[in-house]
This record gives C-alpha cells, structure tokens and sequence, in this order.
C-alpha cells in the first residue's frame, strides 16, 4: 500500500494531520518528514519493529548505526543521557533548537528502550515545527536518520514529491514540507574530555561556543 501523502508547512502546521502521523506513529508506522536541515526518515524509539524496518530501507545494521532522536526540546533528554557537564549543556542551550547533532553518553534506558546495547546516542532538537510537534503529540521522542541520494554531487533528497516517488512502497507516510536543505546538521561528539567535530554541517561551532 502506498504511504500518505500530506503537506504540512513549518509555519502553521495543521495540528489535526499532526495528531493523526502521531498515531500512526505510535502503531509502528515509519515516516519521512522535513527538518531544519535535511528531510529524515523516523519511527517511534519504542517500536523495535519499525526501527528494524528503517535499518533494512537504509541497509544498515541497527546495532551498529548510530540513530538520533528528535526531542522537542531539552526537558526531554534527561531520561536519555547520563550527567550532561555543564560546559556541555550551556553549548546544548545556545545550539537548540538549530541545525546541531550532540553526542552524548547513553542513559540506561536507551537500551532497554531500543533493544540495542547503545553507550551513546544522539540528541537533535530541530529548528522546525513539524517534527517538534509530532514529537510533542507523541509523547516521546523520534527516532531519526536522514534520507540520502543515490545522486553522486547532491548527498541528500530534498524534493518531497521525488523522495515520495522513491519511498511510497516502503514508508507509511511522506510529509512534504517544501524543499529540503542539502546539508546535514553539525555533529558534535561531547562524550570525551574535548567536544569533537564528527561533521560539519549548518550548524555553526562559533556560535553556540
């Protein structure tokens, strides 16, 4: 069957198409929607099924991926990583909501939650509604993966109605909310002495220092 088709812009997204992604969410449904920076594909962080789901549509190994998860914002994260240092969290505050990927020591409730021995996860509170609102309907975070393109210049999908031709047969639902960027978020990894740069992306370092 092929996967809903629904326009949800950033600035006054529709709360009732909102609420219904967040069910289908919530009974396993994977979905593909817009970010700050590039679209994503998501699920979820509870449904082991549907995580399985997008490691086979991404090819990847579940165990040894490292997803993200969408909060809305930072009230969130607690349950998910252990102590966050104070350097650290100041860096978090100035960052989010943006374009930022922080990489933080896994709480012990990530494993249990995904059935998957994590030491540490990723953390994205993006600068977009869409996903912060399906997160705050849910109830829990998404867990959250880009969309890349077979294209060998442009790294990431960013037309709706090209990823949706692409994805409709494998994903449940294809949000379209416009043009996608074609640069990722700025990974930093805080679980060492220094923050490390993993990538460079929209985020920038200078700022949130």
């Amino acid at each position: 069957m092929a996967a809903e088709f629904i326009r949800l812009y950033e600035e006054n997204p529709d709360p009732k198409r909102i609420r219904h992604i967040a069910e289908l969410l919530r009974d396993g449904a994977v979905v593909i929607y817009p970010t700050d920076t590039v679209y994503g594909i998501g699920c979820d962080i509870t449904n082991q099924r549907a995580v399985e789901r997008i490691a086979k549509i991404k090819g990847i190994n579940p165990k040894k991926h490292n997803f993200s998860f969408i909060c809305a914002d930072l009230s969130d994260i607690a349950q998910y990583t252990r102590v966050i240092g104070k350097p650290v969290f100041k860096m978090m505050k100035k960052a989010f909501p943006g374009p930022f990927t922080f990489i933080l020591e896994a709480s012990s409730q990530v494993p249990k939650i995904m059935q998957i021995n994590k030491k540490t996860v990723g953390i994205r509170v993006p600068d977009h509604n869409v996903p912060r609102m399906l997160v705050k309907e849910l109830g829990q975070p998404i867990l959250t993966t880009s969309i890349h393109d077979e294209d060998e210049v442009i790294e990431y999908s960013t037309d709706p109605e090209l990823i949706f031709e692409k994805y409709q047969n494998l994903v449940d639902v294809v949000i379209d909310g416009g043009y996608g960027q074609n640069v990722g978020s700025t990974i930093l990894d805080c679980t060492g002495e220094e923050v490390e740069v993993v990538r460079e992306g929209l985020g920038q370092l200078e700022d949130i220092i």
